[in-house]
């Protein structure tokens, strides 16, 4: 696998929110064109830390050598300021307009691909926001105002939508944080997170099922890294339990229960949800044929991908990518009907 380091563009937002016009145009090499090769599978993604600044602020392009299928650990706050796609958050698939906001707690595995015609590139797509779990808590500890937060924190960990007022105002400051500068910049990603806190619920969405939990303890989120990492890099190839373990450096018993506690899960249904959750991205967003997406999503063999599709998705590859969106099945059908648990009382 290919790891690549994110950065930031030079670019910045162009236009105020309630102003946004249709992509840029920008003719792309044609290496670089999407589509051209297919997608690979997801990538862990690495944020190097800045030693000047508590978390990143940027814009980037779409498409982008920051794009792609990817996970880390730091929180991501997320912006699409022009364009219209669709998008992925663990075994989520949806779609996005201008003004989509969003935030991704640490390993949610998340992306979103802009319908643009091939050989065009829309400048300033989106504006992102980057933080550490350790930097925000340190926060909270410092700052006992900032306790509010942490059931959005929580709730992060299955990736969440917000919609309606709520999603006007954060998008807004976004843009400041990106904009704004020192002692500015820290307290307009307070205001930021304090409108996260405080969204009405039928303003939020938690859209992922609840498959990939926050590591709770070191040996938890070593399993978790080291199996998620090896997942990424081995997406279209053979995946084995033992060579997971022996990356976490720990025993097959121990690092299934690490993984388990962590994740919800097993590992072996982990790869199976990544794949199929991949597999619908390329149905998709790109003309592969149903057999080069088994493969491109590491099935070597048609009828099991077929079923596991069928079993994942409520409808086979094909049935799937014969539907216009509108005909699609609907977010709970994609998640098989679980919703995040996000505390009682609380629907997401």
């Amino acid at each position: 696998m290919e790891v690549r380091t994110s950065y930031q563009s030079t670019g910045t937002p162009r236009r105020p929110l309630a102003r946004f016009a249709p992509p840029e145009v920008v003719e792309l090499p044609l290496a670089h064109r999407p589509g051209s090769p297919y997608p690979t599978a997801p990538r862990r993604e690495v944020i190097p830390p800045h030693p000047q600044h508590a978390f990143r602020a940027l814009t980037h392009d779409f498409p982008s050598e920051i794009c792609g299928w990817g996970a880390h650990p730091e929180y991501e706050i997320h912006l699409i300021t022009k364009t219209h796609g669709s998008f992925i958050a663990g075994d989520h698939v949806g779609t996005f307009a201008p003004g989509h906001v969003s935030i991704m707690g640490p390993l949610l595995p998340h992306d979103w691909v802009s319908d643009l015609p091939p050989g065009q590139v829309a400048p300033d797509r989106d504006a992102v926001i980057q933080f550490t779990d350790e930097w925000v808590r340190e926060c909270m500890r410092l700052i006992p105002e900032l306790q509010e937060i942490d059931d959005i924190l929580a709730q992060s960990a299955r990736g969440i939508v917000f919609s309606g007022a709520t999603a006007w105002r954060a998008a807004e400051n976004i843009l400041e944080v990106v904009r704004s500068e020192g002692t500015e910049q820290v307290a307009s990603l307070f205001r930021l997170l304090s409108i996260f806190a405080r969204a009405p619920q039928e303003e939020r969405e938690v859209v992922a099922s609840e498959w990939l939990g926050r590591p709770t303890d070191p040996n938890s989120l070593n399993a978790v890294e080291a199996g998620l990492a090896y997942i990424f890099e081995n997406l279209t190839d053979d995946i084995r339990l033992s060579t997971a373990a022996k990356l976490a450096y720990m025993s097959e018993p121990t690092f299934s229960k690490y993984f388990r506690s962590a994740t919800g899960m097993t590992f072996s249904n982990m790869v199976k949800k990544l794949r199929i959750a991949h597999a619908r991205r390329l149905l998709d967003t790109t003309p592969a044929s149903i057999a080069q997406v088994a493969e491109l999503s590491g099935y070597r063999n048609m009828a099991n991908f077929n079923r596991q599709f069928l079993a994942e998705v409520g409808a086979t590859p094909t049935a799937y990518r014969r539907l216009e969106s509108s005909q699609k099945p609907p977010a709970e059908v994609f998640s098989l009907g679980l919703r995040a648990r996000i505390g009682a009382g609380n629907h997401a």
